[in-house]
């Protein structure tokens, strides 16, 4: 009789702003050893880190630095650790977002503004599918109409990055559409993110986490 592979140890960042225990109810359903902290020497030794997000930029941003959390991501990152951010945990990312006229510095891990939707109705709230990257990783065995469960006022509409050395692998963008193209995820060597929020996408979403634990 072989014996059952150990489950990932998964940490989902409690800095204040995400949805945890959605997060939490969805990595166990999918198999993985979740556990909901703060504290910096767990989420760092974990396999993977879960890093939600919910509200403002300005204020997903403050919580984060209060939590040492700017630090845990860029010290995990350089050593090659697996991270994944969900919406806002998505937005805080790259450089920069801007809401209602006030920027706000974001962790810069990709150059890129976040910024209002342009579209007619905001927020963005409900599903919604996505044509995602060739050779997608986060999307493999999910067909090309899947939807994914949105509900956001600000995005990416510009991918900035730019890869110029042929020995390093470009980031697979992966995009939708809200009245303008924006950017819907991200694969980027060891930091994943998506916009959408695959806890609340059902089957699709339980795919895409499986497929993120299948990485660690």
């Amino acid at each position: 009789m072989t014996a059952s592979a150990p489950r990932k140890k998964v940490v989902v960042l409690d800095y204040g702003f995400g949805n945890v225990r959605s997060a939490e109810r969805a990595l166990a359903h999918v198999g993985a050893d979740v556990e909901i902290t703060r504290d910096f020497d767990r989420a760092m030794n974990a396999e993977g880190l879960l890093v939600p997000g919910v509200g403002a930029f300005a204020a997903c941003m403050a919580g984060l630095k209060e939590a040492r959390g700017d630090w845990l991501v860029g010290r995990r990152l350089a050593g090659g650790r697996p991270v994944m951010g969900i919406c806002v945990g998505m937005q805080i990312l790259f450089g920069r977002g801007i809401e209602h006229g006030v920027e706000t510095e974001g962790l810069d891990e990709w150059p890129g503004t976040v910024g209002p939707l342009k579209a007619d109705i905001v927020p963005h709230m409900g599903w919604n599918t996505v044509e995602a990257a060739e050779g997608s990783q986060l999307f493999a065995g999910l067909p090309a109409d899947a939807r994914y469960y949105f509900v956001h006022s600000y995005a990416v509409h510009d991918w900035e990055l730019e890869v110029g050395n042929p020995h390093i692998a470009a980031p697979k963008v992966t995009w939708a559409t809200h009245g303008a193209p924006f950017v819907a995820a991200v694969e980027n060597g060891p930091l994943w993110a998506t916009q959408f929020h695959p806890e609340k996408s059902g089957d699709a979403g339980a795919q895409l986490l499986t497929n993120w634990i299948n990485t660690l």
